[in-house]
């Protein structure tokens, strides 16, 4: 696919001029706000803003028609307003590259807010001095552009959607700095001015950004011409539809790789430095949009009497899934081992060379001959990430043999920063009970997170760790799941099936601890789904004690080594526990003391909640929730039931546009198996609630 016959910027005349017809309105937001709601009902959509608002920020109103609508409904709802303020230009029919919004974070401001207000005219503010400064820069309108953006980028509920804001309503003069944007960047731009992108730069440092951007577009052999440009690619990239990077959430890869038939090609591409795969005659394989795409290429070009399963998952991979950074172990046969390596570029199609034109860039580090005890695939090329235990028996058949300074040490990834702040706007949860949450695990290490179904304990759980990281560095975050059958062999050390028989091998848990160890000032959360599934004292088994606060550090010999081991100081652990599952016994006292207990509880009446249903175009799904509301209020009074058995609120978040169909399938897919569970003895009450809840999303 050439990105440059895809780009279009059609939506770029109507945004502006929409922008344009806005400002006039700064000082009569009320008869703005009756415009808006006549827009609203003309298309039926659900007015956002609630019937007793009387003011409006702008870059509300735009993302309004800029989150996860369909794209007939943006462009009824764009029309509506548009009509309706004096927009001439026509709506646009693709809005590839445009930047939306979370559905659930539709508002720049908090509207229950007891400063909304106050927000709102800084909005304003904001809004007409970015114009005026794109269309007519001076350093009079310099000065107040950074007072302004300063002003507007501390206030709740805004950080990078400003960006966002102020690329819509002059794309040529301001970044889009969004996630897939920030993510792009990073990937295929160099240079000291883009070094931090983890979190919303101050005025001053924007406008730099800008300008150093601006001078990159201008240079003859830059691809990108502008900020359009920029983020449209950036879509490219992050819908799947180009060869580039485009999430800092990377976790390094390992991969089996067989260099031609027998390895025969291994000599020459460890002299040219590449690794390079066969099937010349598929071309370049970043035409391809799925793996089927290129099953289909196969059979026109191979015959039809095979799948080409196998075929197009390795093409499928080396094009887009090998990352840069990934470790590549040459193989030889099912046992024999030619050499390692580090993917250094992206994937390119060198119609240069004769044959084996699917090439990458490798580093490598090792080439020799070794022997494994172990039998695997002689696949061209296969994932074996998710074998953590055999990928590091391979780390250390080539480290036996090899001085350890060939290994180089890992490239710094910068991760997104993730603040207490960040964690407020994500999480259903108030300012109180996350300081609670969070001292709770700074002082007792160990925390349980309890509650009703769909209380999002584990959405929690990850973001609180992060917020105490500073950063979603996803390599110092653990999860495992505890079931009936987990054992202390598979959660701490244990003998395992090998080859020879039977092998001392460490479980997660250990792992975790010596990683862990290695960096002792950085914080590290190993997090326990389902903790009370498994039996606890067994999986736990001597390390019961030094889990203890005042325990850490402290070393215990194990149980099946020699080793004395201990659980470090860094380390937190988060476990959670679902209150509404029946079956399951209650940990017992030796274990619930050495934890702290923290209950979560449905959030329909938070605030974060609440202000992200005003974002939401739907009727039927404010009646949905009040209904499931009354339904929580029932099964809390119900004796064989209680509060912890309440239906929370991840039941009803979700990132799709709202539908009919959605929220049809949650009530009978979701909501109505729950209470059959619940009331399995009372069909009557289940058949009620089902009729009530169908009946909050009927017409």
């Amino acid at each position: 696919m050439e990105i440059e016959d895809k780009i279009s910027f059609s939506w770029i005349p109507f945004y502006m001029e929409f922008a344009n017809k806005l400002l006039p309105f700064k000082e009569n937001r009320t008869e703005l706000v009756e415009i808006l709601r006549i827009a609203y009902e003309k298309t039926n959509l659900m007015f956002p803003l609630g019937s007793t608002a009387n003011d409006v920020c702008p870059f509300t109103i735009f993302g309004g028609f800029n989150k996860k609508l369909t794209s007939e409904n943006r462009i009824l709802l764009m029309k509506a307003i548009g009509d309706q303020i004096g927009v001439t230009a026509e709506p646009p029919e693709n809005f590839n590259g445009v930047p939306v919004l979370n559905n659930m974070n539709a508002f720049f401001y908090y509207p229950n807010s007891s400063k909304a207000s106050e927000f709102i005219s800084n909005l304003w503010n904001l809004f007409e001095v970015a114009i005026h400064f794109a269309d007519h820069p001076s350093e009079s309108l310099t000065a107040e552009f950074i007072e302004c953006y300063n002003k507007v980028s501390n206030q709740e509920n805004v950080q990078w959607n400003l960006t966002m804001g102020l690329f819509w309503i002059r794309p040529f003069n301001y970044l889009n700095l969004d996630r897939v944007n920030r993510a792009f960047i990073s990937n295929n731009f160099d240079g000291s001015f883009i070094s931090n992108l983890k979190k919303l730069p101050p005025a001053k440092e924007y406008l730099e950004l800008i300008r150093q951007f601006k001078l990159l577009f201008n240079q003859e052999d830059s691809l990108i011409q502008s900020f359009p440009d920029l983020s449209y690619r950036a879509w490219l990239s992050s819908s799947g539809l180009s060869n580039s990077k485009t999430s800092k959430d990377y976790e390094k890869k390992y991969w089996l790789y067989v260099p031609g038939n027998h390895s025969s090609k291994w000599d020459e591409f460890y002299s040219q430095k590449i690794m390079a795969i066969d099937w010349d005659e598929m071309g370049d394989l970043t035409q391809y949009s799925s793996k089927n795409d290129m099953k289909l290429k196969m059979k026109q070009l191979y015959g039809e009497e095979f799948s080409y399963k196998m075929w197009a998952l390795a093409t499928w991979q080396f094009a887009n899934e090998i990352q840069i950074g990934d470790i590549v172990y040459v193989k030889k046969g099912y046992s024999n081992y030619l050499g390692r390596g580090i993917v250094v570029s992206d994937y390119q199609f060198d119609s240069d060379r004769n044959e084996f034109k699917h090439v990458r860039k490798i580093n490598w580090t090792h080439k020799g001959e070794w022997e494994s005890s172990e039998n695997t695939t002689t696949k061209t090329l296969t994932d074996v990430t998710s074998y953590t235990e055999y990928v590091e028996r391979l780390e250390l058949l080539f480290m036996e043999d090899t001085p350890s300074e060939i290994f180089e040490e890992e490239k710094e990834i910068q991760y997104d920063s993730y603040s207490r702040k960040d964690f407020l706007q994500e999480v259903f949860m108030d300012e109180e009970e996350y300081d609670t949450l969070f001292n709770l695990i700074r002082i007792k290490k160990n925390i349980i997170l309890q509650g009703a179904p769909g209380v999002g304990k584990t959405f929690a759980a990850k973001r609180l760790a992060y917020s105490i990281m500073g950063e979603k560095d996803p390599n110092r975050v653990m999860t495992v799941q505890f079931h009936q059958s987990y054992s202390y062999e598979d959660f701490i050390l244990g003998f395992r099936p090998s080859k020879d028989g039977f092998e001392l091998s460490p479980g997660p848990f250990y792992q975790f601890c010596k990683r862990a160890q290695d960096d002792d000032e950085q914080d590290y959360f190993f997090i326990i789904d389902e903790i009370n599934r498994g039996n606890l004292s067994k999986i736990f088994g001597e390390l019961l004690m030094l889990i203890e606060n005042d325990k850490r550090g402290e070393k215990l010999r194990l149980l099946y080594s020699n080793e004395l081991f201990s659980v470090p100081k860094n380390v937190h652990i988060i476990g959670m526990m679902n209150t509404a599952d029946r079956s399951l016994a209650m940990i017992d006292y030796a274990l619930r003391r050495r934890f702290a207990f923290f209950e979560m509880k449905p959030a329909f009446d938070s605030s974060q909640f609440k202000n992200r249903m005003n974002g939401l175009s739907s009727s039927k799904y404010e009646s949905l929730v009040f209904c499931v509301k009354e339904l929580n209020e029932v099964i809390q009074k119900d004796e064989s039931l209680g509060v912890g058995f309440r239906i929370g609120h991840s039941y009803l978040c979700t990132d799709e546009p709202i539908t009919n169909r959605w929220l049809k399938a949650v009530i009978d897919h979701e909501l109505i198996p729950l209470l059959e569970e619940y009331w399995f003895d009372d069909p009557i009450k289940i058949s009620e609630w089902e009729q009530k809840l169908h009946n909050s999303i009927r017409d």
